[in-house]
């Protein structure tokens, strides 16, 4: 039964199309499903509509063609490319004002977040100022800020691009355990290592032309 409740649909893509211009398209005929409990992986070349995908995916987008339909009271974070934080303000104070939005007093959000920091290999880097985090400290830090309120949805772009291998296999490894959270975890990426490491995949790279039958985009094991 927990299984089965990690793995229910968070975001239904039916038959989706888009595109900027009149006679181009990124993508035709798109129809995945997003769960909780999976990382889902979004992959293709730069312009492919990676990106573009996952704003469709949190609504901030509206397709040309076709039907999103997202599960009722869906909560969405999204993790950009570039962790961007207060220079001065420590890694505990950007965990702890997610747990204040959500309504936790001082003391229980400093508590949770310092918990949290420690739940993604950062308990050494509670009191230090985000400016002094190397990239993949820092990368980790968002994921953990978007962890914050337990949301049903966490979209990630690109998100190991500027890490070296040892830093991106492990916020590849976090990815991993915000599912296991019971997230639904979707993810844009060109590294191929962070797409093995994946539930799923929906595949960008040959969707820009009319699909035949045979052919509708679709997120595979």
């Amino acid at each position: 039964m927990r299984d089965e409740l990690k793995r229910e649909p968070v975001v239904l893509l039916h038959d989706v199309s888009h595109g900027f211009k009149p006679d181009q398209w990124l993508f035709e005929g798109l129809t995945a499903t997003f769960s909780s409990g999976v990382v889902t992986g979004i992959s293709g070349p730069s312009g492919s509509g990676k990106s573009t995908l996952l704003s469709i995916i949190a609504r901030w987008e509206k397709p040309r063609r076709g039907r999103v339909v997202v599960a009722r009271g869906t909560t969405t974070r999204w993790v950009f490319q570039n962790p961007f934080g207060v220079p001065r303000r420590t890694a505990l104070d950007h965990v702890a004002l997610a747990f204040l939005a959500h309504g936790l007093d001082r003391a229980s959000a400093t508590r949770e977040a310092a918990a949290l920091l420690g739940d993604f290999g950062l308990a050494g880097n509670v009191d230090m100022p985000f400016s002094a985090l190397s990239g993949g400290e820092a990368q980790r830090l968002m994921l953990a800020r978007a962890v914050a309120g337990h949301p049903d949805l966490i979209l990630v772009d690109e998100p190991t691009a500027q890490l070296d291998r040892a830093n991106a296999a492990t916020v590849n490894s976090v990815l991993a355990s915000l599912a296991a959270r019971g997230s639904a975890v979707v993810v844009a990426s060109h590294d191929g290592e962070t797409l093995a490491a994946c539930g799923a995949v929906v595949d960008l790279s040959a969707r820009a032309h009319a699909p035949g039958p045979s052919e509708a985009g679709h997120a595979h094991p």
